[in-house]
């Protein structure tokens, strides 16, 4: 979908039943609120539309209905290798292509029971937004414009309110579907992911889009390489059986082979314009559109590879093919109270607290629940660290989807903290039409000095009046690593039964240059501290320096007071 939404389904049959589609597919976006005849809503319900709500990742927003054509990319039973060459059609866009096949590989590690093929990502993409309106985005995999759906006003489109203030569709009035795969913002909410590893989740991001619909589809105990998981995911994106129809024939096209294109190259959905995005579009009902949708101004198509041109908007010249008759999947059974899922709770999880560079001694555990408050196994739980922390899961990953056992339980992997101290929170998400969360505050306290050490073994000796030729270096460590500014205490000390502060001896200076016996200094960089000169005064003996840290990790350093031998 990009940021023009007049919509027009393949042409080539002029039957009842396709122009009954065609109404339905028009009037898909996300529950039609505006006027319908009697007659227009019986043809929506004959094409198998499913009742609307904002539960759908793209609030059911509308989406392009080209269909693939009849030549495939590659011969029947090829390998799906990508081929140099092929039909333009075919091409793909490489950052975008990257973004899907990236996404395909992170699910195969965090979540491989769902067996997430690139290639559903790829044709989600391509009636969701013309693979980011033919791979428009800059080096970083962002659109180089936003790509918004109309305003959910009710005018036209379903009603649904603001959620954002606006902050990812620029509109704090209503809700719009927003980037490459089309999210709205309440879903992105909740399964926004940061796919590049640029610290945001930005669903203008194709690598972050990507990787936010694949845990999405894989969401509960869906194993895509079985035909009807499949079918509920992509229904769970878009409740519309003619959008599952387009799916599945883009999906069917992509798996015969496919290849890569320059970003910006691809070829662009017939009903989109070749012109410049309008950032955030609002849809202006249009007389002779069915449903109430936006017509685009017609615009030139982008030439095809070969010399060929795309029919523009509006034209009514007919295609030489016909579109591939699809079988309507077929419908599966409710699942019953006990196999739904209805709760997650906290399963004993203790209080999340680690030294920096160290692992945390809990772990975040919870269970799910069926709709009958009992124990549900195999459902999809994704553990998430949020906010501006270095802490991460095995593997240095932010986010990890975990499968509950037969008690309906299971346990996040060990978590580790990293170097930056303070508060942050890890979440735990399941469900997909009602997600249900959990979230606890984690915290990350800096190291503590345990030990101080001197770095030296030298004897120290000056003469009375004299100054200490050699310096006194010390090194404060937290269990072998060195602790940066940690607070030490020098005090020249008595050797009573209780040492004080000694009233002779030797000294430090302060500014002035008057003589003190006590300092307080800090360790500079890996826990090294070399403290300042010593002075002797004329008083012979062997004296004692302590060296305290906050903590009460102490070393002494003797010092002696001698006269030099005769020559």
């Amino acid at each position: 979908m990009a940021a023009q939404f007049g919509r027009r389904l393949r042409r080539g049959a002029t039957t009842t039943a396709v122009a009954a589609a065609a109404v339905a597919a028009l009037s898909a976006s996300q529950a039609p609120a505006a006027p319908q005849s009697d007659t227009a809503a019986g043809d929506q319900a004959a094409a198998g539309a499913t009742p609307s709500g904002d539960s759908a990742a793209t609030g059911n927003s509308p989406y392009h209905t080209d269909l693939p054509p009849l030549n495939t990319p590659n011969k029947p039973g090829a390998s799906v290798n990508l081929p140099v060459t092929g039909s333009a059609e075919a091409g793909i866009p490489a950052s975008v292509l990257a973004a899907y096949k990236r996404a395909e590989q992170e699910l195969a590690a965090t979540d491989a029971a769902c067996r997430l093929p690139w290639q559903l990502l790829a044709a989600i993409g391509k009636v969701e937004s013309g693979q980011a309106r033919g791979g428009k985005v800059d080096a970083n995999g962002t659109t180089l414009s936003p790509i918004l759906g109309p305003a959910l006003n009710g005018q036209g489109f379903a009603l649904i309110k603001d959620t954002d203030g606006g902050a990812y569709d620029g509109d704090s009035t209503h809700d719009r579907a927003v980037g490459p795969m089309q999210f709205i913002p309440s879903t992105w909410a909740t399964w926004g992911q940061d796919g590049n590893g640029d610290g945001r989740k930005d669903p203008n991001n194709i690598h972050d889009a990507a990787l936010a619909a694949g845990r999405y589809l894989c969401a509960g105990t869906r194993d895509l390489s079985v035909a009807a998981d499949l079918d509920r995911a992509v229904l769970s994106y878009n409740h519309s059986t003619e959008y599952l129809r387009t799916v599945r024939s883009w999906f069917d096209y992509y798996k015969r082979g496919t290849h890569e294109v320059p970003d910006g190259t691809g070829v662009l959905p017939a009903d989109t314009g070749g012109g410049t995005t309008s950032p955030f579009p609002t849809p202006t009902p249009t007389t002779g559109t069915p449903g109430g949708g936006t017509s685009p101004s017609p615009t030139p198509s982008p030439s095809k590879p070969g010399g060929g041109t795309s029919p523009s908007p509006g034209t009514s010249t007919p295609p030489t093919t016909k579109p591939p008759t699809t079988k309507p999947p077929t419908p599966t059974p409710a699942p019953t109270p006990s196999e739904t899922f209805g709760s997650l709770e906290d399963a004993g999880t203790g209080t999340l607290t680690a030294t920096a560079g160290e692992a945390f001694g809990e772990r975040v555990t919870v269970r799910a629940k069926n709709k009958l408050g009992k124990p549900l196994a195999r459902t999809s739980v994704t553990f998430a660290v949020v906010g501006a922390t270095d802490a991460r899961f095995a593997d240095g990953k932010s986010t990890v989807t975990l499968r509950t056992g037969a008690d309906g339980t299971v346990t996040a992997p060990v978590l580790t903290a990293g170097e930056k101290t303070g508060v942050f929170k890890v979440t735990a998400v399941a469900g997909t039409t009602q997600p249900r969360a959990l979230s606890w505050t984690a915290n990350v306290t800096a190291r503590v000095a345990d030990t101080i050490a001197l770095t030296g073994d030298k004897a120290l000796t000056a003469a009375p009046g004299a100054e200490f030729t050699d310096r006194v270096e010390v090194r404060t460590t937290y269990k072998g690593t060195g602790v940066a500014d940690t607070a030490v205490t020098a005090t020249m000390i008595t050797d009573a039964g209780t040492p004080a502060e000694n009233d002779k001896g030797p000294y430090f200076e302060d500014a002035a240059g008057d003589p003190v016996r006590t300092l307080n200094l800090t360790t500079g960089a890996d826990g090294v501290l070399e403290l300042p000169e010593i002075y002797a005064d004329d008083t012979e003996g062997t004296y004692t320096l302590r060296l305290t840290t906050a903590s009460g990790a102490t070393v002494t350093v003797e010092l002696k007071v001698e006269a030099a031998p005769a020559a």
